[in-house]
């Protein structure tokens, strides 16, 4: 898995910024339980590199990006670390309603110097447009996803959800309420995980 470094040239300064964040991640965890604890000693190969992998659907034309329930910052904050060499322009907002965990992501963003806003806020209460991405990771249903998403997309945004072994299923019932375009893209990280790129969301 750690091919997924050399798959997007992640530079030996880039790396360093990411072990920080782990670090920081594992020292905020006793106090505010970020992630599951019994996930703690696999956060590099579960939660880093996993998150790595969405870099593949981030263009360099890509200005803004919307991360919705970032909890411990996966994978906002790791694309805003390997963004400052891969797509500096690509700023990154972060949405979480639980204010221990936003004040966690702004530690983050202070002590590595990160291209992102926390929003501690629920996403209903949040307007934004000419948004090019959004991302979440194991937040909700996808057809929760795609009605959390759909006031925040204009004909060219793009949905990048990871899911795991049950993602037919989601699809499924997110095609009885929405027409959209999608692709499932296998988990380098994941023997049963799936990432969902999603376009052109319209209503039936």
């Amino acid at each position: 898995m750690e091919n997924i470094l050399e798959a997007y040239n992640v530079s030996r300064e880039t790396i360093d910024e990411l072990k920080k964040y782990e670090a920081l991640v594992v020292e905020w965890n006793n106090k505010f339980n970020l992630i599951s604890k019994s996930s703690v000693q696999y956060i590099w190969e579960r939660h880093v590199l996993d998150s790595l992998q969405l870099c593949q659907f981030i263009k360099n034309t890509d200005k803004i990006m919307y991360d919705f329930g970032s909890g411990a910052g996966f994978p906002a904050i790791v694309l805003s670390i390997v963004g400052k060499q891969l797509f500096p322009e690509l700023k990154i907002f972060l949405v979480e309603s639980i204010t221990k965990k936003a004040l966690f992501l702004n530690t983050v963003k202070n002590e590595l110097n990160l291209n992102i806003e926390v929003i501690n806020d629920r996403i209903e209460n949040i307007k934004a447009k000419n948004i090019d991405l959004i991302s979440s990771r194991a937040m909700a249903s996808l057809d929760r996803l795609i009605d959390y998403s759909k006031p925040f997309c204009n004909k060219n945004t793009r949905l990048i959800f990871p899911k795991g072994s049950k993602y037919k299923e989601e699809i499924d019932l997110s095609l009885k309420k929405w027409k959209f375009d999608f692709d499932v893209i296998q988990s380098k990280t994941d023997e049963t995980g799936k990432i969902l790129y999603i376009r052109n969301i319209r209503r039936k």
